[in-house]
This record gives structure tokens, C-alpha cells and sequence, in this order.
């Protein structure tokens, strides 16, 4: 709607001004990378058709002390010129960052200079009836000086985020527009595994999924070309040439039946799309892949839980069914760590500090970043303490749920030595069978169950 009242604002400026209203100068397009932020600003000058000047913010600072200011001066000379118009700055933190905290004390500062000059050019330019209008892309808002994003520049600031499960089936339609597709293809089955994904990321899965139904022989891409692209952006590229011996397959092949029977039976967790014992990537000699329904932009504490059960599941599987653990488990402990650290310092999850926070996150836009912490040893310990303890209640119930499900496990570890890749469903197949088979109720948990979990 933001963006829609700025086509309007160009296409009808008579409308706003004999209202008294003044049309704003500038709109900051804030999101992660890739999420379509210069593709947004393009489409904007394209609807309301006018001219449309296009600069990166790297490219305004030269070693030349002058050079960047009168770029910018430049800049909107063309652009005045031409006006109605759309200027876009693409990164515009290179040149918009604040000047307080990257230590800028002299006026001699080039990065200064261009600042200052946007910053002016931005308070003096256009008159509302032919306007210029400043569209702006960072995806790190919180670097940028507080003079660009007072009311009068960069007025607007509107959310580029992830495409949702609808967003993605359009995005997807988009880029397959020009692909030979077999009819065996299900736009909504990729859409679904990919919640999460950016837009560049869907665009570049497609691409792959040409590439390697293009490299088969193939006269079209087929769903199991889209399925591996899929696996390749979200796990890594196979790696062939890595073998590993029996005795590490077999140690890989029951952590990762772990990982798949503890999410499939812990209500919160992500449901199992697909588990491997094939070497992805840098460092991974299996995995289990199991993505969301749909973006979570918040998490509750019993799905915290959740993702810490399943960390722990591959170590635990480990320690039942080989008796001695191995170096595999390494990321998992981290994140599983993390996770319960973030829920005392952070999010408040515990009685340790009650409500206070206490690690203050220095973090980039809509994603992870370190934290400043402040508190004393005493709390520290207390910290870690409960880290530790939660650790160890988690990873006994974790213990005792594999060993109730024994035979389950040896039936995954079998069909992963003779597939090496097994299906969501045959995980949940196994499962449902062998708590039939014992009369047992049901732990699995079905996606509606999830569903209402998180609403």
C-alpha cells in the first residue's frame, strides 16, 4: 500500500496539493538480502512512468576528497531535469552511516562530505508539482545516521520482507515463465519447502533446476530436478568425491534418525521433509532437512524446547544404539546452547532474571548478530547453571523417547544404509507402523496440531 500511494503521488501530484498535503521526499525499502528490494524501486518508476536514475552508494566515495558530494549534486541536477522522477541509492548505508558511532569528528571526511551534500540536496530539491522522489535500500537501518531518517528526507521506511507461501507461488510462476516444465511439477509443494527463502534464492533454485535437467539430457525440468535444487540451496552441493567409510555411515545414518524421529514426535517441531546420509556441503556427512509450513516470525517457548530436542537427538541416538558418541554432534550442542542462553538473556524465559535482559543485541536487520553482555559473575553462573541443567533434563527425556521407539530407529537406519535419502512420509510411516504394531498411542504430530500450536 506504501509503495502503491507513491505511484499515486506521481501519477496525480494535483490530487495530494490541492489538499494541502506535501508529498514526501524520500522512502527507505528496508529487508534482508535478495528479498527484491531494487527489483520494488524499479517497478515503482515503470508503473508511474517516469524517469528512473539508479546509483549504487559504494560508488559515490572515491579517495578524492569532493568527489562523492558532487556526484550527488550531479545526481539531482539530472534528475530535476527530468522531474517528475525517482532517484534510487541502492546500499545506502556505504554513505548513510552514522557519523557519531563510525567516529567522524573533522568536516574533511569524504564519506561525510557526500552525506552532508545528500542530505542538503534532499531538503532543497523538486517543488511538489513536478516532484522527486528519493527510494533508498539497506538492509541495515539501524547503521544509518538519525539526519536521514528524520519526517521531510526519508519520510516512509517500508518492509521488503520474505514472500510468504502465496508470495512464493507467485515469485516461482515468475521465474518459470520461460522454463520447459514436465508436468510432473507442483509449484505449491516447492513453495512449501522453501519457506524462509528469499526471492533471489527462488530465482537461483530455479535456474539450478535447469541447469541440472540441462546437464542430464533432459528435453524438460521435472520435479526431481526442482527437489534437488532445493536441497542444494538449503544444504549444500552433494559431494560425491567425499567416501566415508562403513563405520562412519553407520554412525551418521542413526544420528540422523534421531534428529527425524524426536522432531516428528515433539510437539513445536518442524515436521521432516527429507533425511540423508549423502555429504553436503562444507562439513555436513548427512542431514536432516526439516522446514517450516510457513515463515515464523516469532517462536513460543515450548517450540524453543522443541528445537533443543531435536539438536540433542542425534548425539542421543548415538549414546543408545552405538554406545560411544562421536565429534558429529559439535554444531548441535552449540545451537542447542545458544538457544537456551538466548531464552534467559534475552527473551525472558526464565527465573534467573525474570523479566530483565540482560545481553543487548548489536544486530544486523531481521537477522542473528553478537550480543553485549552485562551482568555480573554471580548471574553468569547462575547462567550456566541452568544451561546445564536444562541441558541434561532435555537430553534424558530425549534418551528415553529413542529407546522406546528402538525398532523405529533400526528400520530408518535400514533404509537410509540401502536408500541413502528417505521421504518425510516413510519417516512417519515407520513411526506410525511400529507404535501400531505395539498398540501404543501416537505421539506423531500432525501438521494441524502444529498449526494450532502457533496460532
Amino acid at each position: 500500500e506504501e509503495v502503491k500511494e507513491i505511484v499515486d503521488f506521481l501519477k496525480h501530484p494535483d490530487r495530494y496539493i490541492n489538499l494541502g498535503a506535501k508529498i514526501p521526499k524520500g522512502v527507505l525499502l528496508v529487508g534482508p538480502p535478495g528479498t527484491g528490494k531494487t527489483l520494488l524501486a524499479k517497478a515503482v518508476a515503470g508503473e508511474a512512468d517516469v524517469p528512473f536514475f539508479s546509483v549504487s552508494g559504494s560508488s559515490f566515495i572515491e579517495m578524492f576528497v569532493g568527489v562523492g558530494a558532487s556526484r550527488v549534486r550531479d545526481l539531482f541536477e539530472n534528475a530535476k531535469k527530468e522531474a517528475p522522477a525517482i532517484v534510487f541509492i541502492d546500499e545506502i548505508d556505504a554513505i548513510g552511516k552514522s557519523r557519531a558511532a563510525s567516529g567522524m569528528i573533522g568536516g574533511n571526511d569524504e564519506r561525510e562530505q557526500t552525506l552532508n551534500q545528500l542530505l542538503a540536496e534532499m531538503d532543497g530539491f523538486s517543488s511538489d508539482a513536478s516532484p522527486v522522489i528519493v527510494l533508498a535500500a539497506t538492509n541495515r537501518p539501524e547503521v544509518l545516521d538519525a539526519a536521514l531518517l528524520r519526517p521531510g528526507r526519508f519520510d516512509r521506511q517500508v518492509l521488503v520482507d520474505k514472500p510468504d507461501f502465496k508470495g512464493r507461488i507467485e515469485i516461482l510462476r515468475v521465474h518459470m515463465k520461460d522454463i520447459k516444465l514436465d508436468h510432473s511439477v507442483s509449484i505449491e509443494d516447492i513453495a512449501r519447502m522453501t519457506a524462509g527463502l528469499a526471492g533471489a534464492d527462488l530465482a537461483n533454485i530455479i535456474n539450478e533446476a535447469a541447469l541440472l535437467a540441462g546437464r542430464k539430457e533432459k528435453g524438460k525440468v521435472e520435479q526431481a530436478d526442482l527437489l534437488e535444487a532445493v536441497e542444494r540451496a538449503i544444504a549444500g552441493l552433494e559431494k560425491k568425491s567425499r567416501r566415508i567409510n562403513p563405520k562412519e555411515k553407520r554412525i551418521v545414518a542413526y544420528h540422523e534418525s534421531g534428529h527425524a524421529l524426536i522432531a516428528e514426535t515433539t510437539k513445536g517441531a518442524n515436521r521432516v521433509t527429507k533425511v540423508s546420509i549423502i555429504p553436503r556441503g562444507l562439513a555436513a556427512l548427512g542431514y536432516t532437512l526439516h522446514t517450516p509450513e510457513e515463515n515464523k516470525f516469532m517462536m513460543q517457548r515450548h517450540e524453543l524446547m522443541a528445537e533443543v530436542d531435536v539438536l540433542l537427538a542425534g548425539r542421543a541416538a548415538e549414546e543408545v544404539f552405538i554406545k560411544e558418541i562421536s565429534t558429529g554432534a559439535g554444531n548441535d550442542l552449540e545451537r542447542a546452547t545458544d538457544i537456551l542462553r538466548s531464552m534467559i538473556s534475552i527473551y525472558g524465559m526464565s527465573d534467573i532474571a525474570g523479566l530483565m535482559v540482560l545481553e543487548k543485541r548489536r544486530s544486523t536487520f531481521l537477522a542473528g548478530g553478537q550480543a553485549d553482555r552485562d551482568y555480573s559473575d554471580k548471574t553468569a553462573e547462575k547462567v550456566d547453571e541452568f544451561i546445564k541443567t536444562t541441558l541434561d533434563e532435555r537430553y534424558k527425556h530425549v534418551l528415553e523417547t529413542l529407546r522406546n521407539y528402538g525398532d523405529a530407529i533400526e528400520k530408518m537406519v535400514e533404509a537410509l544404509y540401502e536408500e541413502e535419502t528417505i521421504e518425510g512420509a516413510k519417516v512417519r510411516e515407520i513411526i506410525a507402523n511400529y507404535e501400531k504394531e505395539r498398540g501404543m498411542p501416537s505421539r506423531l504430530v500432525n501438521l494441524e496440531e502444529n498449526k494450532e500450536e502457533q496460532a
